[in-house]
């Protein structure tokens, strides 16, 4: 006879297998399907792809833009995190400064450097060609094409995702650590790389993880800035040998491997380094004191990133919205609303925005559950071992590996039968659920080991039912990690670039493919306008949020 315990193991085998066996299909089944395309007649993808004569230096290409850009975000991002928790209380509001570059899309940030750092008609290069030391140039100095400048904006694209990690570690060390190291005769600078930074190492070690990842499959700024001087990189490697007549997925597939094996190397590496990370708990008690100061430097420095990283490059893509065509020349009589006027008539730009937020809506609604089911299987139900280690890996993968892959794979996967998406909006809502996966799923999880078992086995005793205890306990007071996670998936969907390249169609676009589009046409004003549009798709996302979960939603990040 069966047991009660035994029937519901089982009962719980049933309901976890399914939602694991979707998230296998949705996230290894492309994988495979590349990898596999890859190795057939004798490795044919690997054997076109570096066999070429320039892979070399596309290796070397990524490596360098990986690894360079990493140094400016971590420096940055920890530099920042200090700087906020030492903001006067007037300049308070900075410490949202970091984040908003993750509001801005990438996209639109991209262009407005390089409407700002062209060669030629680049306005801080005009500025600059004014000075003694520069006037008889006529380009330059600063050439934003460049393989340096490509790795200095995204060095600052991904300072925000090191903020993240650092700021929230930053919250955990208590005021009394430092006053000791001070008492103790250590200045400011000596009580940061003595104390500070050590406490910091988990937070230090993700943060690093995630940037390195997102700096090895970066595609935006080589893709709209290293076609000009031949800067490529294995991402847009993939989608040249995806984009090419014929389309050689072998190749991209090939392309894309090293970026996987890093990705799992950086996954596994970061749970050996941390190791145990009860050595890190700074605080347990009431007389608990987040690090806190006063310095008017701290605020100087907030808002010198604020100007470069974020004002400069809005500043460059408004003044080109507004003119009739981008040149070096400023005049009021210019100035012009016709390129936002366009927007409207120029066809398939609102169809885009809709299909953007339409898709990022579904994306974001299909996560949601997804991710509460793994959360809960990972913290409520560890005699489910096996199932939680295959979960957990699953989720894991999307954040090890670059977007532009899944978009090949997805191409690949879903241009033949049984399922043959391509052309429409499945596709692409799809796509994104597998990118969000686990943003979704680390942020409830980490909630849900916040708030422990007690509220939930209060309820049971109250005579609750495990739904009736979901509805009214759990999902009430995970109600802010909810919202957190809708806000930064909405904002990373709507400016979503590389796997969406990859999966549209010329009648199915979101807002970014099509501004690529306009881009290599040359239609560069009303690139800067559609800009601005993405831009304000972006921000009413995260202006609904607010609304709904407090100003402080984005902090919670």
């Amino acid at each position: 006879m069966t047991s009660p315990g035994s029937r519901t193991h089982w009962r719980k085998r049933l309901l976890y297998v399914p939602l694991v066996l979707v998230l296998a299909y949705l996230v290894v089944w492309p994988l495979y399907k590349l990898q596999s395309l890859a190795f057939e007649n004798g490795a044919r993808g690997y054997r076109s792809q570096y066999g070429r004569a320039d892979i070399v230096e596309t290796l070397q290409t990524t490596a360098a833009l990986a690894f360079f850009s990493l140094v400016i975000a971590m420096v940055c991002g920890t530099v920042l995190a200090y700087a906020t928790t030492r903001l006067p209380r007037r300049m308070g509001f900075l410490k949202m400064v970091p984040i908003l570059p993750i509001v801005i899309p990438s996209v639109a940030n991209v262009v407005g450097f390089a409407f700002l750092l062209s060669p030629g008609p680049g306005y801080i290069n005009m500025a600059l060609r004014m000075l003694p030391w520069w006037d008889h140039l006529q380009a330059g100095p600063i050439n934003v094409y460049s393989s340096t400048w490509i790795i200095i904006i995204t060095g600052f694209s991904l300072t925000s995702f090191v903020y993240l990690f650092v700021s929230a570690g930053m919250q955990n060390i208590s005021g009394e650590h430092l006053e000791a190291a001070q008492i103790s005769g250590s200045g400011s600078i000596g009580t940061f790389f003595k104390v500070v930074l050590p406490l910091l190492r988990p937070s230090l070690i993700y943060g690093a993880g995630v940037a390195l990842l997102l700096g090895l499959g970066q595609f935006t700024a080589p893709l709209l800035l290293g076609q000009n001087e031949g800067v490529k990189v294995l991402a847009t490697e993939m989608y040249m040998r995806a984009s090419e007549s014929p389309i050689n997925f072998a190749a991209a597939a090939a392309a894309g491997s090293p970026l996987v094996i890093v990705g799992i190397i950086v996954v596994f590496g970061q749970k050996i380094l941390l190791g145990n990370q009860s050595r890190f708990v700074t605080h347990g008690g009431k007389s608990f004191a987040p690090v806190s100061g006063s310095s008017p430097w701290a605020a100087v420095i907030v808002a010198l990133y604020g100007l470069v990283a974020l004002v400069l490059p809005l500043v460059g893509v408004i003044m080109v919205s507004l003119m009739p065509y981008w040149s070096g020349t400023l005049t009021w009589d210019l100035f012009t609303l016709t390129n936002y006027r366009a927007l409207l008539t120029t066809p398939g730009i609102v169809d885009s925005v809709v299909t953007s937020v339409v898709t990022s809506i579904a994306a974001v609604l299909i996560c949601v559950p997804i991710g509460f089911g793994v959360a809960n299987l990972m913290v409520r139900h560890r005699e489910l071992k096996w199932l939680r280690t295959i979960a957990d890996l699953i989720t894991a993968m999307p954040m090890g590996i670059p977007a532009v892959i899944f978009g090949v794979g997805f191409l690949l996967t879903y241009t033949e039968p049984p399922l043959i998406l391509y052309g429409t909006r499945a596709v692409i809502i799809l796509v994104y659920v597998v990118l969000m996966i686990p943003f979704a799923t680390r942020m409830q999880l980490t909630a849900l080991i916040a708030m422990g078992d007690k509220y939930e086995e209060a309820s049971a005793v109250s005579g609750a039912g495990p739904v009736a205890t979901m509805l009214r306990v759990t999902l009430p007071m995970l109600r802010p990690a909810i919202l957190s996670s809708i806000v930064l998936m909405f904002i990373l969907l709507t400016h979503e670039f590389a796997a969406s390249l990859m999966v549209r169609s010329a009648t199915t676009q979101v807002m970014g493919t099509l501004l690529y589009d306009h881009w290599s046409n040359g239609s560069y004003t009303l690139v800067a306008a559609m800009a601005i549009l993405m831009s304000a798709v972006t921000g009413t996302g995260v202006a609904v949020a607010m609304l709904v979960g407090g100003r402080n939603v984005l902090e919670k990040l």
